[in-house]
C-alpha cells in the first residue's frame, strides 16, 4: 500500500510538473495582429531612440531570458531584435484563481503558489510573498551575470547615464529595473520595503488584482484608498527614493497618493478610457491629475488595455493621452508575460512605433513617447550612488 502511495505521489508531481512547466504556451501567446511592416524610417527611430518598456512579467515563468525562446514575449535576444534599450521587470507574487478586472477575492487559491511548487522554487517561497520577490530579484541577478555586459541593471541614475553610454558603444546592450506588483510583495510590514531595495528594486506598485493591507485595488472587494500603512510606505519609499507605480490602484488610491507625493509617479501598464471604457483603465480625469505631477502613464498592447491587440490600437490610446495632456505623459508598458495574449512579441515593438508615425505624431513626440518620458522621470527619482 505504501509502495502503492509513493508511485501515485510521483505519478501526480510528474504530472503537476510537466502542466506547470508548459503553462506558459497557454497564457503568454502571441497571435499575429494586423499592422504595416517598419518602415526604414521606422527602423531608424527605432534604433537611435532609448525605448523603455515600463512593465513585463517573464521573471515569474523560469525561463532562461539570455536565450530566445519560442513562447511568451520576452527574453534578451527580442528585446534587442525590437531595439528595446531599458526593460522594466515585474516581480508578482500573488494572484487569486479567477483574479479579474470588476471584482477579485485575495481569499481565493493562489496561482503563484501552485506555480512556485511546479517550478521547484525554494520552499521557503510557498508561503512567503517576500520570498517570492527576492527570489525572482535573484533569477535577474544570475541573468546579470550570464549576460556578461550585455545586460545592465539599474539601480541609481548614474546607472541611467552608463546605460547610455554602453549602448553607444554597442547597441545591443540592454538595461533592467527591477519593479515589485503589489505591495503584498511586504507581506503585510512596510519596513520589509529595505530588503526589497537592497535586493535592487526600485519600483513599487501598490497594488495589483486585490486589496491589500496598503491600499485599494481598482479590481478589489472594497477599492479603498491609501492605509495608514501605505501612507508608511509611501514615506519609506520617498526615503530611499524609489518609483511609485499605480497601475491597478483604485480611485482612492489614486487620488491619496497624488495628494501626498511630491515627485512624479508612473502608471507602469494600463489603458484609458477615453479610447477602451472599462474597470482597468484610467478615466480623463486620472490623466490630467497624473499629468499635473510630471508623471507617466505606460499604455499596454492587450485587449483590456486598448480594446485590441494591434499596434494601431496602441497607438489611438497613445494619441487620445497626448491630445489630452500632451506629449510628456505617454509611454510604453506592455504587460507582455504577463499571463495576457498580445499581437506581437517583444521583437515586434518596430511595428507599433510604425504605427505611431503613421497615426500623425510627430517624430519627436515618438521619441517621447518610446522612452525620453519615462528616463526624465527616472532621472528625477532614482537615487544617486
Amino acid at each position: 500500500m505504501k509502495r502503492g502511495v509513493l508511485v501515485g505521489t510521483l505519478v501526480f508531481l510528474g504530472a503537476v510538473t510537466i502542466v506547470g512547466c508548459q503553462v506558459e504556451r497557454f497564457v503568454n501567446r502571441v497571435v499575429a495582429a494586423p499592422g504595416a511592416s517598419p518602415s526604414e524610417r521606422t527602423q531608424a527611430l527605432q534604433t537611435s531612440a532609448m525605448v523603455v518598456d515600463l512593465h513585463a512579467d517573464p521573471l515569474l515563468w523560469g525561463r532562461d531570458l539570455t536565450k530566445r525562446a519560442t513562447v511568451g514575449h520576452v527574453d534578451l535576444p527580442r528585446l534587442r531584435a525590437g531595439g528595446v534599450g531599458l526593460q522594466v521587470f515585474g516581480l508578482v507574487t500573488k494572484v487569486p484563481l479567477g483574479a479579474n478586472i470588476d471584482r477579485t477575492d485575495p481569499r481565493w487559491p493562489d496561482l503563484v503558489t501552485l506555480l512556485a511548487v511546479t517550478h521547484g522554487w525554494p520552499i521557503r517561497t510557498w508561503t512567503s510573498r517576500l520570498e517570492r520577490a527576492l527570489h525572482q530579484a535573484a533569477r535577474f541577478d544570475r541573468m546579470v551575470r550570464d549576460a556578461e555586459g550585455t545586460f545592465l541593471p539599474i539601480r541609481t541614475r548614474e546607472d541611467l547615464g552608463r546605460l547610455t553610454a554602453a549602448r553607444a558603444r554597442d547597441p545591443g546592450v540592454v538595461g533592467g529595473l527591477l519593479a515589485i506588483e503589489g505591495a503584498h510583495a511586504l507581506d503585510g510590514d512596510p519596513t520589509n520595503v529595505a530588503q526589497l531595495f537592497d535586493a535592487g528594486v526600485r519600483m513599487i506598485g501598490l497594488a495589483h488584482f486585490f486589496d491589500n493591507a496598503f491600499a485599494g485595488s481598482a479590481h478589489g472587494l472594497a477599492k479603498g484608498g491609501l492605509t495608514a500603512k501605505g501612507r508608511t510606505l509611501i514615506d519609506e519609499m520617498a526615503r530611499r527614493r524609489m518609483v511609485v507605480d499605480l497601475a491597478h490602484a483604485s480611485a482612492a488610491t489614486i487620488a491619496d497618493v497624488l495628494a501626498v507625493v511630491d515627485r512624479p509617479v508612473v502608471v507602469s501598464h494600463t489603458g484609458v478610457r477615453g479610447t477602451c471604457d472599462n474597470t482597468r483603465n484610467l478615466s480623463d480625469d486620472q490623466v490630467r491629475a497624473i499629468a499635473a505631477g510630471g508623471g507617466v502613464i505606460g499604455v499596454g498592447m492587450w485587449e483590456t488595455a486598448v480594446c485590441g491587440t494591434a499596434p494601431a490600437d496602441v497607438a489611438r490610446a497613445v494619441t487620445h493621452i497626448v491630445e489630452l495632456v500632451g506629449a510628456d505623459h505617454a509611454a510604453l508598458g506592455a504587460d507582455f508575460d504577463g499571463a495576457v495574449t498580445t499581437g506581437f512579441d517583444a521583437a515586434g515593438l518596430p511595428r507599433v512605433t510604425e504605427a505611431l508615425l503613421g497615426a500623425g505624431l510627430p517624430e519627436s513626440t515618438v521619441r517621447a513617447v518610446l522612452g525620453e518620458n519615462v528616463l526624465r522621470v527616472l532621472a528625477a527619482t532614482l537615487p544617486r550612488e
